[in-house]
């Protein structure tokens, strides 16, 4: 087994159970692309077993802390049965499933989405992608299912230097399917959709905006970078009259107009605008337009602290324009997926907003991702999506 050795004093990470090693720390060994190698300190103490990867900035990437335990293909399998069996403990109201959540279940760098009887699967850094085939057999093997499509596109990989990879890892077939979430239908596209297909980490974050709609009585709602409509659909099944959904992607349009005919709602409440979000609130605020109720969901503005300045100008100038817009007791669900922007600096950015736009508001919860989407103790860096509720006062 090669052996990296980390810098003096580079071990405390390591010791608080961190899961990431980056370029600075290590003094001396290495490996191939993908290799388990064994982690020591300056001294020569064991710190862990970890995946080597020779081009990425985070150069290890844990795999256990225990000296005696074998990385091997058997010990992918009791990792993979383990996250697979927490989530049948947890109340996931769908069967659009986060089966394998990265370093929360101890697989760094995989992501597995379970939609039916079909598997979608991401295999984001070196050592993920090295056991490739024997994390496929383990997942069928875990879930029973027959079909794992494969989503390795991300821009995360060529940080990795790995090439993006997609298609069927086991077995064929069509790439769409339907799922129920909280009693609705919604259509997902596993090679064409975003990610691995849909945006399950906002699963509940749907239900509760349908539940608030429905307290506060929210008739004219605005869905911004609305995808294929999943807030546009808890929108309408909370009772809105009016639902507007904005994206700059024709095609998710498209998927959002036909998931409000596939849960039988009436075409004329909703409304669909292909633009750019942006300009689409300032031409809403030039009209003189009010809503009583509004979504921000926008792409990651920032994907590494390096970037949260100039993301906290975007996210600030989205959410004046939508505060604006709110009609008085309106309500905002505004969101960041940015791991570059924590959910405090987050919470100053959109108060920030609020006194440019002259809005105060009351913060009826803090949102995060669905609980399929655990954030561990160890590697608060998990904690991608954070959002607030907010009624305009």
């Amino acid at each position: 087994m090669k052996t990296v050795r980390l810098r003096e004093g580079k071990e405390r990470s390591l010791l608080r159970r961190h899961p990431w090693v980056f370029a600075g720390s290590v003094d001396k060994g290495g490996g191939d692309s993908g290799e388990t190698v064994r982690v020591q300190a300056a001294d020569g103490r064991f710190l862990a077993w970890a995946a080597y990867s020779p081009r990425s900035q985070i150069r290890l990437r844990v795999w256990s802390f225990d000296e005696a335990e074998h990385v091997d293909a058997a010990f992918l399998e009791r990792r993979i049965a383990a996250a697979v069996a927490l989530r049948t403990r947890l109340p996931i109201a769908s069967d659009g499933v986060r089966l394998i959540h990265g370093e929360a279940d101890g697989l760094p760098g995989l992501i597995v989405d379970r939609y039916g009887e079909l598997l979608c699967a991401q295999f984001l850094s070196a050592g993920t992608e090295r056991w490739k085939g024997a994390i496929a057999d383990a997942l069928l093997a875990a879930t029973g299912c027959a079909r794992l499509y494969e989503r390795s596109d991300s821009g995360v990989r060529t940080l990795e230097g790995l090439a993006p990879v997609t298609g069927w890892l086991r077995g064929d077939g069509t790439t769409g399917v339907t799922i129920r979430e909280h009693g609705w239908r919604l259509a997902v596209d596993v090679a064409q959709g975003h990610k691995t297909g849909y945006y399950l980490d906002q699963r509940d974050n749907r239900a509760r905006f349908a539940e608030l709609v429905r307290r506060f009585g929210a008739q004219r709602v605005l869905n911004c970078y609305c995808y294929t409509g999943g807030f546009t659909v808890a929108a309408l099944a909370g009772g809105a009259a009016e639902v507007m959904s904005v994206d700059s992607s024709a095609p998710a349009l498209e998927r959002a107009r036909a998931h409000v005919a596939d849960n039988g709602f009436d075409a004329a409440r909703a409304g669909f605008a292909d633009a750019d979000v942006n300009a689409y609130l300032r031409e809403q605020l030039k009209a003189e337009a009010r809503f009583d109720a509004i979504v921000l969901d926008p792409p990651k503005f920032a994907p590494t602290a390096a970037h949260a300045e100039r993301a906290a100008r975007a996210y600030k100038d989205i959410n004046r324009l939508a505060l604006k817009l709110l009609a008085p007791g309106g309500l905002l669900f505004t969101f960041s997926c940015s791991g570059g922007v924590g959910a405090e600096l987050f919470h100053k950015i959109v108060a920030g907003a609020g006194i440019d736009a002259g809005v105060d508001g009351a913060l009826l919860a803090r949102l995060e991702a669905a609980c399929d989407h655990p954030t561990t103790l160890f590697f608060p860096e998990g904690e991608y999506l954070k959002g607030l509720a907010i009624l305009s006062r």
